[in-house]
């Protein structure tokens, strides 16, 4: 049986800090983590900080199907002592759980180019968790988890911001983490949310029913902490980091804290897979080839579930291969293959692009590696044809994605890449259309359930959706009626009914605003069972298209920062 952990003391003998065992702190860190100012940081793993309450908390929301796999008692998500932990204030936890938390620096590549202007100093160092600030780390059934605050003030990384999060930001963030583990995506975890009663910061914010791009006012908006958890949130970009100042021998300690990072990496998020005794050219090549694995498994899942990431930089990709920083992401609702709903995303950060951004982030991933094998040229050639072989294993996992999703044994090229088109021509609704399709449909007609203005299907493109039906029904398995029964629950396993719409969140969120959080713990619960036939009610509520006079409605259709 789980343990049940009911108050901190319970949860205490569990803490087990490896990242501070494991790594190297900042030398010039502060032995009391009160480190709130910006400023370069040139060495070191982590550095040592506190991090800031937030004013006045109150509880909105907790996540009970994570409280259980964590052996979390219920009780403990209402307690004083739980609320302040996850509120920032750790003034006063157990033993052995630190009373101090760390944040991490990281590098900056979009799409493949290394960045350095977004750093205040214009060096790479002052770039890292600016209002992230890990507070545990532990061991509870069987699995290690780190614990984090979104929002927890501000740290030596925050380029002069103030470390907070807003409520409308932690709210969708609470939403989609546990939203997208209930749909099977790799992911890190929601584990409380509280929001202030008093604390407020101001937010660049789009006019009522605008439709501008760029943001035109300055809001005010309730602060709010969110807790996300996940087996380490080492990225990308931190082991970049570490590979750009072993390759510009920045500092004499810096081939050895990428070695160290690295190794750490492998221990927290590879242990299964990678054997701890091989020598480490061997483990740095077998990391290589298993996260290429994982990422291209997961952008094929993002794009099934219709999950547009929408800012994948370096520093926003998982080491570990699951989808991690939840800012300007977007569930779709019109298909399109171009679709993005952050502003400042372009098109390489678009929908149907994710497998090519996903492919530049493994790039810097091996570039970052590099160092480690500089001496053993085999080594070094082996790296170069795991990153070449990526766009073959991207493509495979494509294909598998797209049958499965179609129900069909094999990929059929003709067929899909006949669907594309009438997808984008006839303005249909991404979700919709692949759930009305998974109840095998004798005709087209409950596919047109999907279509946002049917008037607009002509005649021949009618005929087009006729013949590409006839064409799927004589390539699936249907020979009887007990095959048709279990190859549609198969679809309906792969293509969910419920997603996680912006238009959903928005009237979350105002809701919040106001002190009232029904539609917070509506939507938990629905999008906890995206698969599942639920209500009438639900259905009527959820299961439709967007609203026209929502479409390029800014804050709706497009967000322009994470807040």
């Amino acid at each position: 049986m789980p343990p049940s952990i009911k108050t901190l003391s319970d949860l205490a003998p569990f803490a087990d800090y490896s990242l501070i065992r494991s790594l190297t702190p900042d030398p010039k860190a502060t032995s009391d983590g009160v480190d709130h100012d910006p400023r370069e940081v040139f060495s070191g793993h982590y550095v040592p900080i506190n991090p800031t309450p937030i004013q006045n908390p109150h509880y909105i929301a907790h996540s009970r199907t994570f409280f259980k796999e964590l052996g979390f008692d219920e009780s403990l998500a209402h307690s004083e002592e739980f609320m302040r932990m996850f509120t920032g204030d750790l003034s006063d936890v157990p033993a052995p759980m630190k009373r101090t938390g760390w944040a991490s620096g990281y590098a900056l590549s979009i799409y493949g180019t290394e960045y350095y202007s977004q750093c205040p100093f214009q060096s790479g160092n002052g770039y890292g968790d600016g209002r992230a600030v890990s507070i545990f780390e532990g061991i509870l059934n069987g699995k290690r988890w780190e614990m984090q605050l979104k929002g927890g003030g501000r740290t030596p990384y925050c380029r002069g911001a103030d470390g907070r999060a807003v409520l409308r930001s932690s709210i969708r963030e609470f939403l989609a983490q546990e939203h997208m583990h209930t749909l099977g995506i790799p992911t890190s975890r929601s584990l409380s949310l509280f929001a202030s009663g008093t604390e407020a910061v101001r937010r660049p914010w789009f006019n009522e029913n605008s439709y501008s791009r760029d943001p035109e006012v300055m809001i005010e908006e309730s602060v709010a902490i969110t807790t996300r958890v996940a087996p380490s949130f080492l990225r990308v970009g931190q082991i970049e980091l570490f590979g750009r100042r072993a390759r510009k021998c920045e500092h004499p300690n810096a081939l050895a804290e990428l070695e160290q990072i690295v190794l750490h990496l492998i221990e927290r998020e590879y242990q299964d897979t990678i054997d701890s005794k091989l020598p480490l050219t061997e483990k740095i090549l077998l990391l290589a080839i298993t996260f290429r694995d994982r990422l291209t498994s997961l952008v094929a899942n993002w794009v099934r579930v219709g999950f547009c990431q929408g800012n994948f930089n370096s520093d926003n990709c998982a080491a570990g291969g699951f989808t991690l920083d939840y800012g300007p992401f977007g569930f779709i609702d019109m298909f399109d293959p171009r679709y993005q709903p952050w502003t400042g995303g372009g098109a390489h950060f678009s929908f149907f692009n994710q497998p090519i951004a996903a492919e530049q982030n493994f790039m810097m991933f091996c570039n970052a590696l590099s160092p480690l094998l500089k001496s053993d040229s085999d080594a070094s050639a082996q790296l170069d044809a795991i990153l070449e072989g990526f766009s073959g294993m991207m493509q495979e996992k494509w294909k598998a994605m797209w049958a499965s999703k179609l129900g069909l044994d094999l990929f059929d090229a003709a067929l899909f890449n006949d669907l594309i088109p009438l997808l984008i021509d006839s303005s249909l609704d991404y979700t919709i259309f692949f759930r009305e399709l998974s109840g095998i449909p004798e005709d087209i007609t409950p596919l047109m359930k999907s279509f946002y203005n049917e008037s607009l299907v002509d005649q021949k493109r009618l005929e087009e959706w006729k013949g590409w039906h006839q064409r799927w029904l004589s390539l699936i398995d249907i020979s009887s009626a007990e095959s048709r029964i279990a190859l549609s629950k198969r679809m309906k396993r792969t293509n969910p009914k419920y997603t996680l719409r912006e238009w959903f969140l928005v009237s979350a969120y105002r809701q919040a605003e106001m002190g009232e959080y029904t539609l917070i713990h509506e939507l938990q619960a629905i999008m906890c069972d995206p698969y599942a036939e639920q209500s009438p009610e639900i259905e009527e509520k959820y299961y439709r298209k967007k609203p026209i006079e929502y479409f390029r409605r800014a804050g709706i259709s497009h967000i322009s920062c994470s807040s």
